[in-house]
């Protein structure tokens, strides 16, 4: 399709209302109008929607794999196969995710990421790395590798920063020696900081927003809910991710990780305003795997998957998931019951906030990237565009 096409016969989901029947005109990759009276533009092509949702793509900022492949692997091609995977499933920005690791496989992912960065063109735009770890707590590292779990250290993490501009946030407990400064240096560099698998208390969750930290990632995943101390009660981050307005939230809304009631409590209390939906997705996702490796696939931790989640061989804990965007908002849907337009707040507006590209993603407007998904009353995803690349078309039958 041409740089200059309008999607047609639509029900349009802007920030404020689903138009019933409109179109969208894209010019050379942008929004260039909505027009809720469908009226054809004859000069350039067109797509009927054929009554079907037209959304805003969706983002994911915490995702570590698809299709097979974990961007710990450290390929190029691994990394263009992950993006075109999820763009399958409407997602049309990511932030790629790793896992705890030594210092050297960072910044060979890094390298990777920036070659992978400038040939990606048929699948999922990249927003930047999200390091997850290893700065965590020992009790709360899930699936995370112990070997490397370790205080935050400035000669460490300086030459990393050095990187700033590949990197969209960094992941790490705030009760680790060091932590606290380290968030400050993050914020300094222009770095997203998040509280992670973490043993922390009120009391720590407040110093780490004060220090710059400002998002809880995957809410109720690793991380201490109340606990007791000489008989005395204290929050944990659960608690405190909830309590305080200064933190935004990630949701892994696969239903596994988080069943009904826990997402109706988030939303509840959070509002859609400061949830972001998350995959966590490993490897294993889009395929039909029963045995993978969360990680790289030489030396990652091998994982089974059943009950639509991934797990530890002995069941101990979950090792991310194997869902796609489109399940997300299923979910939040059917079992939070969350209006759809809300949900897509969720996909889209909100984690383009937090990841400091709302200028340009995360809604249907004018002048923002033509990022767009075209979806069924299922969710069933039928178009994909990226920048007003037409990178998906479902085939029918």
């Amino acid at each position: 399709m041409s740089k200059d096409f309008q999607i047609i016969n639509g029900k349009i989901i802007t920030p404020f209302e689903i138009l019933p029947k409109a179109s969208l005109w894209v010019k050379d990759g942008k929004i260039a109008q909505i027009d809720r009276n469908n009226e054809l533009r004859p000069d350039i092509p067109q797509l009927d929607a054929m009554g079907e949702f037209v959304s805003p793509g969706f983002i994911d900022i915490h995702v570590h794999g698809g299709g097979g492949c974990d961007f710990m692997d450290g390929e190029v091609s691994g990394f263009l196969q992950i993006a075109e995977l999820h763009a399958r499933y409407g997602t049309t920005a990511m932030v790629p995710t790793t896992l705890t690791s030594e210092s050297a496989h960072l910044f060979h992912t890094l390298e990777v990421y920036e070659q992978a960065l400038a040939q990606n063109q048929r699948g999922a735009a990249f927003l930047g790395l999200h390091l997850e770890g290893p700065y965590f707590a020992m009790n709360q590292r899930g699936a995370q590798d112990p070997r490397y779990i370790r205080d935050p250290d400035p000669k460490e993490y300086e030459p990393i920063l050095e990187k700033a501009h590949l990197i969209n946030r960094w992941s790490a407990a705030p009760e680790r020696k060091g932590a606290l400064a380290f968030g400050r240096r993050l914020r300094e560099c222009g770095i997203l900081a998040a509280i992670a698998h973490t043993d922390a208390v009120y009391e720590e969750v407040v110093a780490a927003v004060e220090s710059g930290y400002s998002l809880s990632t995957h809410l109720y995943s690793g991380m201490s809910g109340v606990t007791r101390r000489n008989a005395f009660r204290f929050a944990g981050v659960i608690e405190s991710s909830l309590l305080l307005d200064e933190l935004d939230v990630e949701v892994i809304g696969d239903g596994v990780h988080l069943p009904a009631p826990f997402l109706k409590l988030i939303y509840k209390v959070k509002g859609p305003d400061k949830i972001a939906l998350i995959t966590d997705a490993m490897r294993a996702a889009g395929t039909s795997s029963t045995e993978s490796v969360l990680g790289h696939q030489e030396n990652g931790l091998s994982v089974i998957v059943e009950d639509g989640v991934a797990k530890l061989p002995d069941r101990s804990s979950f090792a991310g998931s194997v869902a796609t965007c489109d399940r997300l908002v299923r979910t939040m849907m059917q079992e939070g019951n969350v209006p759809l337009i809300q949900v897509i707040r969720m996909m889209s507006t909100t984690p383009a906030r937090i990841s400091g590209v709302q200028d340009r993603k995360g809604s249907l407007a004018e002048g923002k990237d033509a990022d767009i998904v075209v979806f069924d009353d299922d969710i069933r995803v039928k178009h994909t565009f990226v920048e007003g690349r037409h990178v998906y078309a479902a085939t029918e039958g």
